[in-house]
């Protein structure tokens, strides 16, 4: 069981107020440690720069989508086993089953709750504390 408190976190997004939506659900959840990035390239970038341990990030983004993003960090040794949620505006069935196949911990559908976060969060982890 993590505590929240112990686990970075990047939101991949190209929409800020995504971003915010996602980072105050996470401050909720008592998470600290949260990095932002607007598209996928940026986001591969920060996460070959430090440690995270959780990526949640949107399908559709200009430069590299989320599939792109996904797909290339489960190329990256260093980083292949990092937690990754992917978030969606619409539960589109093949594009959760192309995610599925490139390994995706779980995914997020658009608008969510807090508690759902926190469902989809422990269903990768575990109890968060």
């Amino acid at each position: 069981m993590p505590a929240a408190s112990t686990l970075t976190c990047l939101v991949v997004d190209d929409q800020q107020t995504i971003r915010s939506l996602v980072r105050s659900g996470l401050q909720e959840l008592g998470f600290k440690a949260i990095h932002e990035a607007n598209d996928g390239e940026d986001g591969l970038r920060h996460m070959l720069s430090r440690p995270i341990n959780l990526v949640i990030s949107d399908f559709n983004m200009p430069k590299l989508d989320g599939l792109g993003l996904l797909r290339a960090v489960r190329a990256h040794p260093p980083i292949q086993k990092t937690a990754f949620i992917m978030l969606t505006g619409r539960a589109d069935k093949e594009l959760v089953q192309r995610a599925v196949q490139f390994g995706v911990n779980n995914y997020l559908v658009k608008p969510f709750t807090v508690a759902t976060l926190r469902e989809k969060i422990e269903a990768v982890f575990g109890a968060l504390n």
